[in-house]
């Protein structure tokens, strides 16, 4: 329970109470993760089904899905994604990006990279809403899930902190290799079994569009590391956002 609290306290406005703040509990709550994506992915995937079934058409249906993670999150993803663009943008030495990353206003990269993704995530959801109900919400349910998987594997042994404080520094090194393996087999499985709900193809499909995410997610991880010595809740926020924005666009290819 404290590591579901942590887990919906930290990456969801929903009302968790946050009994523990310690790196036993952040260990925990990394690995619930996927738990509290899950959950933001079915809600934007409620929302934008309603609005396909009332008869509003995929584009509309695409946009209120992907708002929906926004509200969840207060937005705080797509702000980390905007600081984080803007630090590795920056090309200033890794104090100076850290500092940059931590003003409140945004610079030109993250505008740019906000609009960018936004955009992506719409227009691939407009075009898995217009194959049919069922694939747009798996498509949302799957993107959210494997978005919080990606900071499950961010916060594993032998990832750094780059700040002494805050989120980054509460998580970072708490995952064992194994629990963050084991994680995500889990989700693979499911991932699997969603997809069998409509064809074979489509398991293949979600299982290839959750390893492209996680693959895309891992070389931002790695660029982040070696650009500002490690991560912070800027550098999850950004994993996140690209994780699902890649996890989308892969579902509507092939």
């Amino acid at each position: 329970m404290d590591g579901l609290r942590f887990a919906f306290g930290t990456l969801t406005v929903f009302p968790a109470r946050i009994t523990r703040w310690d790196r036993d509990a952040a260990r925990a709550g990394m690995l619930c993760a996927p738990v509290a994506g899950l959950v933001v992915g079915v809600s934007a995937a409620a929302l934008g089904g309603t609005f396909l079934l009332l008869g509003s058409g995929p584009l509309l249906a695409a946009v209120a899905a992907t708002a929906v993670p926004a509200v969840l999150t207060r937005g705080l993803h797509l702000d980390g994604l905007a600081d984080t663009a803007d630090g590795l943008g920056s090309a200033k030495p890794a104090e100076d990006a850290l500092r940059i990353m931590k003003q409140s206003d945004i610079g030109p990269f993250g505008v740019i990279t906000i609009v960018l993704v936004l955009l992506a995530q719409v227009a691939a959801l407009t075009r898995l809403y217009e194959e049919g109900w069922a694939h747009g919400t798996v498509a949302a349910a799957l993107a959210a899930t494997v978005a919080r998987l990606a900071l499950t594997h961010a916060s594993r042994h032998g990832v750094p902190a780059a700040r002494p404080e805050g989120l980054g520094a509460i998580v970072a090194a708490t995952v064992p290799v194994r629990s963050a393996t084991l994680s995500t087999a889990l989700v693979l499985v499911a991932c699997a079994a969603a997809g069998l709900l409509s064809s074979p193809y489509d398991a293949v499909r979600n299982v290839l569009a959750a390893g492209a995410a996680l693959g895309a997610a891992a070389l931002l991880l790695r660029r982040c590391i070696r650009r500002f010595g490690g991560v912070t809740g800027d550098v999850f926020g950004a994993l996140e956002e690209t994780a699902a924005t890649v996890a989308l666009v892969a579902l509507t290819l092939g």
